[in-house]
């Protein structure tokens, strides 16, 4: 398995030389860090949080919250990773190879749950097909208060 996966990462890796070499960008050991970090790790980062987990995981490397950015963008554009957008409290990215998946998010702490569901998904095909439209993609974000919000705030009441 452990084969398959490094197989899935160096193809990803060749792909990510590619874009930048397009790009008139060099190859770095920081941006293959933030490559590496997104592909290992099943969260939804803020670029804040992916500089401080990479700051954590590679102390020496040296990377600047700007690469963040700058790479996250370029990552974003080439479709290698997707972002969710919370407006005024900015984006959330994610490794974009994974299967479709649609998410609930918290409006307390920020949690994100991703969830597929065949239900949702027929319905969606009913609903384009009845106001004429061929679906080309989607994006579903339910927003609540997750359960461990819901006590605290059941635990401030009481």
């Amino acid at each position: 398995m452990a084969d398959i996966e490094n197989m899935a990462y160096d193809s990803l890796l060749n792909r990510f030389k590619d874009i930048l070499k397009h790009n008139n960008l060099k190859f770095t050991k920081q941006r293959e860090a933030i490559l590496k970090i997104l592909y290992n790790n099943d969260e939804h980062f803020s670029p804040e949080s992916l500089y401080i987990l990479i700051k954590e995981s590679y102390p020496k490397l040296g990377v600047g919250i700007a690469t963040v950015y700058r790479t996250l963008n370029l990552l974003e554009e080439s479709g290698i990773v997707t972002s969710l957008s919370f407006g005024s409290s900015g984006k959330k990215y994610e490794l974009g190879n994974k299967p479709h998946h649609d998410h609930i998010i918290c409006s307390d702490c920020g949690k994100i749950i991703e969830f597929e569901d065949d239900e949702i998904e027929k319905k969606q095909l009913e609903i384009a097909n009845k106001h004429g439209f061929k679906l080309t993609g989607h994006i579903m974000q339910l927003y609540g208060v997750c359960k461990d919000c819901q006590k605290l705030k059941e635990g401030r009441i009481n």
